[in-house]
């Protein structure tokens, strides 16, 4: 018998959060600033803040999303081209791309404090910075517990610790209703597509892996450590997917695909479009995402 989502509110709950939060400035109760806020970054150095900054620049649309989610939202001086949610963000300069940014651009943005995705494309990027005289917070979110980890330090660098926490919060609750809601219904096998050429899909490393079994189903490729692994289409179809998982712009050409018809799913039309304005970030959406893959896989558990 398939289960119900008894806890939607939770869903509500965390929308209601963002959009009360989105643009706001306010300080969250008990937090003075005379406050130290200390830790290391993903870069592991050391990280402190005496009082909140005022001016932000985030290199991360991941980040980007956490501010304004947490109240920072006005603070932001500086973001990249695909920083597009909340719609908010869309008024913040464009300041260029996430790894590699022009140093130029950055400090022209005149940050209090630049947020980075520790990647190694941005090591270099974050000692140049900080050469320069700019407090630079390197921070990978690349699964949900590194989601977690950077609201919360987030929160003490704004000043925004409740805030951080109530959404943190607010994701997990979500998180885990919907595995609650699917826990016991026969898993989906499931190929989720990224790219096409090449074809790219997920690995057991990658938080999207985690969203697919929280809401029932299970990634033909979690056998893969990598988180953005290179397949090939013949594999595909030897691991035999009940569904495929894939954007809006791809499942039309898929469906109308010779070498694609190899795949049993796609000629039964299995081919279910998730919503990418809240699928395909580690972010404040990722119970909503969660609740957008579990309606694919079984229709009717998420109410």
């Amino acid at each position: 018998m398939r289960r119900t989502l008894k806890s939607s509110r939770a869903l509500r709950v965390l929308v209601a959060i963002l959009l009360a939060s989105e643009g706001s400035g306010c300080k969250s109760p008990g937090r003075n600033d005379a406050d130290t806020t200390a830790f290391r970054d993903d870069f592991g150095s050391a990280i402190t803040f005496d009082t909140p900054p005022k001016r932000i620049v985030s290199l991360n649309p991941a980040t980007t999303e956490i501010l304004f989610a947490i109240g920072a939202g006005s603070r932001l001086v500086g973001r990249t081209h695909w920083d597009s949610w909340p719609d908010s963000a869309r008024f913040v300069p464009d300041i260029g791309d996430a790894l590699r940014p022009n140093i130029e651009a950055v400090l022209g943005a005149h940050p209090d404090v630049v947020i980075l995705y520790a990647s190694n494309d941005n090591q270099g990027v974050a000692d140049r910075l900080r050469s320069a005289g700019i407090q630079t917070v390197a921070l990978r979110i690349d699964s949900i517990a590194q989601f977690r980890r950077a609201t919360l330090h987030l929160g003490k660098i704004v000043g925004e610790d409740a805030r951080a926490r109530s959404v943190v919060d607010s994701v997990q609750l979500t998180l885990d209703a919907v595995r609650a809601a699917t826990a016991g219904l026969p898993q989906t096998s499931v190929f989720y597509h990224t790219w096409d050429s090449p074809l790219i899909t997920i690995g057991r490393n990658s938080f999207l892996n985690e969203l697919v079994v929280i809401a029932g189903g299970r990634n033909v490729y979690a056998d893969i450590a990598q988180a953005s692994p290179v397949v090939t289409l013949e594999d595909v179809v030897k691991r035999n997917p009940d569904v495929l998982l894939v954007g809006p712009h791809t499942a039309a050409s898929i469906l109308a695909s010779a070498q694609w018809q190899a795949v049993p799913a796609v000629r039964a039309k299995r081919v279910f479009v998730f919503d990418t304005n809240v699928v395909g970030r580690p972010s404040v959406t990722l119970g909503m995402a969660a609740v957008n893959i579990a309606g694919l896989l079984h229709p009717g558990a998420i109410r």
